[in-house]
């Protein structure tokens, strides 16, 4: 079955939105209290996971916060992209149009339930939320308010639908969807991403993962490179922008001494120090990276790899042999070399002398997101309301026919 949902102006879109404020802000104590009972059910076994289920007072204020900066972005459909009058006198318009059909699973995060479904409802399109069961309380809460939003103005319940699912069942859906979906968004780990991949009819929007590398030139501040190489590392080690892996390039002048100097700092800060075999020789008693599989790997936790490399180039080489694709930074003084490994590094962000934790949505101006996107098809990097509709040509004519 293939369901299109209405057209909706922008009025009644931001209309619902502003109840979504309202409800929030009503029900926080409801929201909040729904949340601990997920929490005491979970235990801090994964503290990135546990971290990313907390909703707070603070975290409620966030979600009206993402709300609202939706409300006052300009609706996304409908936009001319191009217009153009040809010679046949046909008169074409290329405009932004509605997917259709999301569905989004994520684990851990309930406030995804309000910022993956007022970007897609914005956008004009229906749906899906799959949300890990160890937030089941929070998001059934969280589908209660915006199905009173809907209601409050006359607008069916099934524009956002939470899914109840088990794994099996999951995998079932999206084999045999019981309609048409247009796109689909894991937003979560490698498992959860593979899963998708494998059962999905659907296209799959990749998002989530990041293993980001930070490369420390020869030409680096030293100063520089260990303040953003820290923030990058512990101020969320729970976000896929976190940091994993720094290469330190080996005609670093005093390389030795710096190396230490990393050591000293990360130690100060807990946080756990694995090393390739360079970097053994002048830190002999941390522990050596396992197998080459922890080059790809992202951590999520208080856990950074130091390697040491032979230049920009080599840099760039591993960067791209190894990373997800997510986020990268050179620290340098040379611009010319930044802007060589910036152009070569295949990442949707590359940095230099900044950290990896700008890459969100809010921190580069596109407001709320529904996910960090390491796909080249369609968009790249944080997916914002701007970035949630396809596009259709209008074409007019006066009984044109091509011969």
């Amino acid at each position: 079955m293939y369901q299109v949902m209405k057209l909706l102006n922008s009025k009644t879109k931001n209309n619902v939105l502003q109840s979504m404020v309202n409800i929030l802000d009503k029900r926080r104590e409801e929201i909040v209290a729904a949340n601990k009972k997920d929490l005491d059910a979970f235990g801090k076994g994964d503290q990135a996971m546990y971290d990313r289920l907390v909703v707070n007072n603070a975290k409620v204020d966030d979600m009206m916060r993402s709300v609202k900066e939706v409300m006052a972005q300009e609706d996304p459909v409908g936009q001319v992209i191009e217009h153009r009058k040809l010679d046949t006198g046909l008169d074409i318009t290329n405009k932004t149009a509605p997917f259709g059909t999301i569905m989004i699973i994520y684990e851990s995060r309930p406030d995804v339930t309000i910022e993956a479904a007022v970007l897609a409802f914005k956008a004009n399109n229906k749906i899906y939320l799959k949300g890990g069961k160890e937030a089941n309380h929070s998001n059934k809460i969280l589908e209660e308010c915006w199905h009173e939003a809907l209601a409050e103005n006359n607008l069916e319940k099934d524009w956002i639908e939470l899914l109840q699912m088990n794994r099996t069942e999951t995998q079932d859906f999206l084999k045999n969807p019981p309609q048409h979906i247009d796109l689909v968004v894991p937003r979560g780990g490698e498992k959860l991403i593979a899963f998708v991949k494998e059962h999905s009819t659907g296209a799959v929007l990749v998002s989530g993962r990041g293993n980001n590398f930070l490369y420390v030139s020869k030409n680096a501040d030293f100063d520089t490179a260990r303040k953003v190489m820290l923030n990058a590392k512990i101020d969320k080690i729970s976000g896929c922008n976190a940091l994993d892996k720094v290469l330190v390039d080996k005609n670093l002048p005093d390389f030795e001494k710096r190396v230490k100097e990393l050591y000293d700092m990360f130690t100060e800060n807990e946080v756990h120090i694995q090393v390739d075999d360079d970097i053994a020789k002048i830190l002999p008693n941390e522990e050596k990276i396992p197998s080459e599989d922890t080059w790809y790997e992202e951590f999520l936790a208080m856990r950074i790899v130091l390697g040491a490399i032979d230049g920009n180039d080599a840099a760039i080489d591993k960067i791209n042999k190894y990373s997800g694709g997510h986020s990268a930074v050179i620290v340098t003084k040379d611009k010319e070399e930044a802007a060589n490994f910036m152009e070569q590094v295949d990442s949707a962000a590359v940095y230099h002398n900044a950290s990896t934790r700008f890459t969100d949505g809010g921190q580069m101006g596109v407001g709320a997101e529904l996910a960090i996107s390491t796909d080249k098809l369609h968009h790249r990097g944080p997916l914002g309301l701007k970035q949630l509709v396809t596009n259709k040509y209008y074409v007019l004519g006066e009984g044109h026919i091509r011969e």
